[in-house]
């Protein structure tokens, strides 16, 4: 096949687009590549800075200044605990105030103070009554401490004993004939309660109490026995025995 020397050739603007469009290409991957490299070279400190960067270097700094600082957080905390021994000496532990708390109101403390002693005791026998007088009314009953023990408590008692024996929580006593069983042993009257608290409180609550009024008729008129005096630095033991309770129940209504 030949050529037609006649054919014309291709017009010459068509040559000079496509050169000028390849040019410009050319011209802005140029223009995007030195963006790039200004970009990382501006990350990475400038390009007259650009240095390897040591990571062990950076680790091993940051885990001794951890450990610096671990340190001082521990003097701190020597400092605190040295104040708060020195600021708390011999002052008794929470625990130990509690402990004592529970003790105390549980009875199992010895305590010491003012208070009132009242004796109570049976009316002879080899002197003349009246007509209307029984053997029964000669007798101190186990109403008539619960009497005494229960006034006393109204009036603001801290601590008491009968017998000598701490009175408690748990603590039942019975009276069988002039016999008074109390904490699993017996004792014969005279029956003496000690009680630590204000003395005129306890006093002004004895007087008010109907039940202890009536003894005292009694100790008038029949020669009951029956004496209130104030007492100085009274000295109550604490109570020994169990505390636990082994026959109790809840009433049903309290299931409600």
């Amino acid at each position: 096949m030949t050529t037609d020397p006649g054919a014309e050739s291709p017009p010459p603007a068509r040559r000079t687009r496509r050169g000028v469009r390849g040019a410009v290409g050319v011209g802005l991957v140029l223009v995007l590549a030195g963006f790039l490299f200004a970009a990382n070279a501006r990350l990475s400190g400038g390009v007259g800075d650009r240095e390897a960067q040591d990571l062990l270097g950076l680790v091993q700094a940051e885990v001794d200044r951890s450990e610096q600082l671990a340190g001082e957080v521990e003097e701190l905390r020597g400092e605190v605990d040295r104040l708060t021994d020195v600021g708390t000496a011999g002052l008794p532990s929470v625990d130990d105030e509690q402990q004592l708390l529970t003790e105390l109101v549980a009875g199992r403390t010895p305590v010491a103070g003012d208070g009132v002693t009242v004796r109570l005791t049976d009316a002879p026998t080899n002197l003349p009554q009246p007509d209307w007088v029984t053997n029964d009314m000669l007798v101190i009953h186990q109403q008539d401490l619960e009497a005494v023990i229960n006034a006393l408590w109204a009036g603001g008692a801290e601590a008491m004993t009968l017998q000598d024996e701490r009175v408690v929580s748990t603590s039942a006593f019975r009276c069988v004939g002039n016999v008074l069983l109390l904490h699993g042993r017996t004792y014969s009257p005279p029956y003496v309660v000690r009680a630590i608290g204000d003395p005129e409180d306890l006093r002004d609550a004895l007087a008010d109490s109907r039940k202890v009024q009536a003894i005292e008729d009694a100790a008038a008129t029949i020669g009951l026995g029956y004496q209130v005096e104030e007492s100085t630095d009274l000295e109550l033991a604490g109570y020994q025995g169990s505390l636990e309770l082994s026959h109790a129940r809840l009433p049903e209504q309290a299931d409600a």
